[in-house]
This record gives structure tokens, C-alpha cells and sequence, in this order.
């Protein structure tokens, strides 16, 4: 099987390439480093809010209305035992 690169891949590689980019800038020029990181940690916090906001990790908004059984979550995210089902 082989792997593609998705969407959200794309973003996590563009937030670490800003950050990083920041502190390459504040490093190697003239413009202070807190500048640098703050100016590019906002190229990053755009990033993030398209990735949830506009472009969220769902198919349509009927998709955040639909219950999952108890079953179906997984036991760490869980820690309430499954019961008897009456």
C-alpha cells in the first residue's frame, strides 16, 4: 500500500515550516527573534483554524450529529464500563 500525503498532513508539515521558518529568521537577520516566532506562529494559527473551522475533519454536518454506541469508543478515550444492556 501506498502512502499519499493528505490534507492534514499538509498542515502539520506548514505549522512545523512556519515555526520553524520564524526561528530561522530571528536566528539569521536583523528582525528580533520574539517578532519572528509570534509573526510566523500566527502563519501557523491560521493554519490550524482552516484545518478545523473551514475545512474540519468531517464529511458533512449531518456526520456531528450521529451517536456512537459505547461500544464503539475506544477504552482509553472511555473509562466507563460498558453495563448489561436492559
Amino acid at each position: 500500500m501506498e502512502y499519499t500525503l493528505q490534507y492534514y498532513d499538509l498542515v502539520l508539515s506548514g505549522i512545523g515550516a512556519s515555526l520553524g521558518l520564524g526561528a530561522l529568521i530571528g536566528y539569521a537577520t536583523a528582525v528580533s527573534f520574539l517578532v519572528a516566532i509570534v509573526g510566523f506562529g500566527g502563519v501557523a494559527i491560521a493554519l490550524i483554524a482552516h484545518a478545523l473551522f473551514i475545512n474540519g475533519p468531517v464529511d458533512d454536518a449531518e456526520d456531528l450529529t450521529e451517536e456512537v454506541a459505547l461500544e464503539e469508543v475506544p477504552q482509553v478515550l472511555s473509562p466507563i464500563e460498558a453495563g448489561p444492556e436492559t
